[in-house]
């Protein structure tokens, strides 16, 4: 063991490593200890704290060379065997001080003995956890005894069932009684659903008279989308919006065919509309139209050579990742993927076809989550997927008879975990697909009507609801709001929504609120103060705006009571007077300028023409006008005289060959003979 020694001088220190047997210190000068010093060598450390401390006893066997006696006594020894040591090392160290020439070398370290802490450790457990330790030994005592291979079983099984436990395992003979936590948790979880349903309120906007069959909101959440079978969209701004509730912008996309889907880009900026036309349009989010899609040439037998549709449209989206790509599905048997960059041709068709090779109608048409499947559900009742990231010319995912042949499946909508989608059918039924393994429906939901091939179903912002709206029956009064758990399918709300069939819906995420669009022409917001954000909270805040007043603003007048007459201003009790008096002055009245006579004046041409032009084009008129007085025969017979003296234009080029005229001499005969001539077949026959 080593320590540090300072030789007391003005300008010198050195170190000086000391053995720990008394030998050395007592023989010679520090600097022949130095000197003498052997090597410094670590031994074994050890660690013995339970077992009691036994004075060390000198071997019998013991190295009479003094060399290796210090060399095995260099080193570190192990812990628990200084105490025979300290007396000695107190003895140096006083001895060290006194030749330093001060009391010590500080303050020493603080011991502590290991046993004593960990027997008043244990102690103090024990009381800590007396209750506890007493109530596991009467449930041991109570229990039967059983093998200690059937409690290892048992204790196994138990693991296996407790996936959620998290912690060391439980002493043995001890379980956690689930029967009565589960129940509990099925209730917790339900509230917070409940929770979750922003429902508790409503504002209701008036789109029209007629369905709203389309309807979008941003993905800010600060404007919304719908349209409607009245063929116009209409645009609605929450934060520009009061108590009027009053759409800023209304256009018909398309006269004569109704909006089947609206939609806006991943970032907000673009609005796809589709409606029963053959060309869809896109607009920017102020409503101003960006282009328009071409449409295809109905001549030709191949879809793939088309440039457009050559149908009505049915839906439209957009591409959840790109912002330029959308896809539209028509009834003439294609899906196209469109970029925004050349409407003039779709990027790639995607042929539909049936069981038997025929073509088939999708009805609807979506994107997965991820933008890597593109997917429609067609007229005959299958669902078909195909891989973005391949050549659409075989199906990834084919669902045959996912419902009804002949019926309209309205929508197809993928979860947000991407796992599984659900279709909404014209069957009247609802169902929950898994996409790892689509041969059979997860959950089924029957009897649930469907009047329109656009009804809707989404899934919550958290994935554990679907919801989808119910078409009015005969006998039913109110259309209905289903939302289904997606893990044990219960109905977990029904909500009815107005008087009328609820076509359109959407639970934005950002917003928690749920927009849902009615057969009768309202936009219905269902939202919570508590959990909703902006959007018709923001309405609902605002009042309404009055409405200016055209007024006559009347100049300042400085009322001077005590002013001299000639200074003091009229005042008018009404503006009428004043009126009339403006209206005499040309100027205030700003009256227009009357039409000037013939002359003109203020360089302004008279009443025949506004402009210099037609003043001179009028004034050259005149001037070459021929008057036409008199017969016009007689007029030309003036110069026959002249030209048969001095022909100038056909007569001489006639004049050699041109024989003499001969004319029928006139025979002059009494007007009676010319009366009693008659033809021969009127005179009178002789017998």
């Amino acid at each position: 063991m080593s320590e540090y020694w300072i030789q007391n001088s003005t300008t010198r220190l050195c170190w000086w490593f000391r053995r720990p047997s008394e030998e050395n210190v007592n023989k010679g000068t520090p600097q022949q200890t130095n000197m003498n010093k052997g090597k410094i060598s670590f031994g074994k450390i050890g660690l013995s704290l339970g077992k009691p401390k036994e004075p060390e006893q000198p071997s019998p066997a013991e190295p009479s060379n003094k060399e290796e006696k210090k060399e095995e006594s260099g080193g570190f020894g192990s812990f628990g065997k200084f105490q025979h040591q300290q007396e000695q090392e107190k003895q140096n160290e006083d001895e060290m001080a006194a030749m330093m020439g001060f009391s010590g070398f500080g303050k020493k370290a603080k011991e502590f003995d290991i046993d004593s802490l960990v027997e008043e450790t244990r102690k103090s457990a024990i009381d800590r956890n007396k209750t506890n330790i007493e109530k596991l030994l009467t449930q041991n005592a109570a229990k039967p005894k059983s093998s200690p291979s059937t409690e290892a079983e048992s204790t196994v099984t138990e693991g296996d069932d407790e996936d959620d436990f998290v912690g060391p395992p439980l002493p043995p003979g001890m379980s956690i009684d689930k029967s009565s936590s589960a129940p509990a948790e099925d209730a917790e979880d339900a509230e917070e659903e409940r929770r979750h349903m922003p429902i508790s309120h409503e504002l209701v906007l008036e789109h029209g008279t007629k369905t709203v069959s389309g309807l979008a909101v941003d993905p800010s959440g600060s404007r919304l989308v719908s349209g409607g079978l009245d063929y116009d969209v209409r645009y609605w701004d929450f934060q520009g919006m009061d108590q009027s509730r009053e759409a800023f912008r209304s256009f018909c996309p398309a006269d004569g065919y109704p909006v089947n889907s609206v939609e806006y880009s991943c970032t907000g900026d673009k609005v796809l509309v589709v409606s029963g036309s053959h060309q869809a349009k896109v607009y920017d989010r102020d409503g101003i139209e960006l282009f328009e899609c071409v449409k295809g040439d109905m001549y030709l037998h191949d879809m793939a050579k088309t440039k457009g549709h050559i149908a009505g449209l049915t839906c439209g989206t957009w591409h959840p990742k790109d912002k330029e790509e959308f896809l539209t599905s028509a009834r003439d048997g294609t899906c196209r993927i469109w970029h925004t960059s050349s409407p003039h041709c779709q990027r790639h068709v995607i042929k539909a076809r049936a069981s038997n090779g025929l073509k088939t109608q999708p009805i609807t048409c979506a994107y997965s989550r991820d933008g890597t499947l593109v997917a429609c559900a067609c007229d005959d009742g299958s669902i078909q997927m195909w891989d973005h990231r391949k050549t659409f010319v075989n199906v990834s995912i084919n669902v045959r008879n996912a419902h009804d042949r002949g019926s309209e499946t309205s929508r197809l909508v993928f979860s947000y975990d991407n796992k599984g989608f659900a279709t909404r059918g014209g069957d009247d039924t609802l169902k929950l697909w898994d996409i790892r393994k689509t041969k059979q429906a997860v959950h089924v939901a029957n009897g649930i009507f469907n009047r329109f091939s656009m009804t809707d179903c989404v899934f919550s912002p958290n994935d554990q609801l679907v919801v989808t709206g119910t078409s009015l029956n005969k006998g039913e009064s109110s259309g209905k709001l289903l939302m289904f758990n997606r893990n044990t399918w219960d109905i977990v709300k029904e909500l009815e929504v107005g008087p009328s069939h609820v076509v359109k819906i959407v639970w934005h995420p950002r917003l928690n609120q749920l927009m849902v669009g009615c057969g009768d022409g309202k936009v219905r917001l269902l939202y919570d103060p508590k959990t909703s954000h902006n959007g018709a909270v923001l309405v609902v805040g605002k009042h309404k705006k009055r409405s200016k007043q055209a007024e006559v603003v009347v100049s300042q007048q400085i009322i001077t009571p005590h002013a001299l007459p000639m200074f003091r201003e009229e005042r008018h009790k009404s503006t009428r007077k004043l009126e009339e008096r403006d209206r005499k002055d040309p100027v205030r009245s700003q009256q227009p300028d009357l039409p000037v006579g013939k002359a003109g004046s203020g360089g302004r041409v008279s009443a025949g023409g506004s402009t210099l032009s037609s003043y001179i084009i009028r004034n050259m008129g005149l001037r070459r006008k021929v008057q036409e007085e008199g017969d016009p025969r007689e007029a030309l017979l003036k110069f026959a005289k002249d030209a048969a003296e001095n022909p100038y234009w056909v007569t001489p080029a006639y004049a050699k060959n041109q024989p003499n005229p001969i004319f029928q001499e006139a025979q002059e005969q009494d007007n009676k003979e010319s009366k009693d001539e008659e033809p021969a077949t009127k005179k009178m026959k002789s017998v």
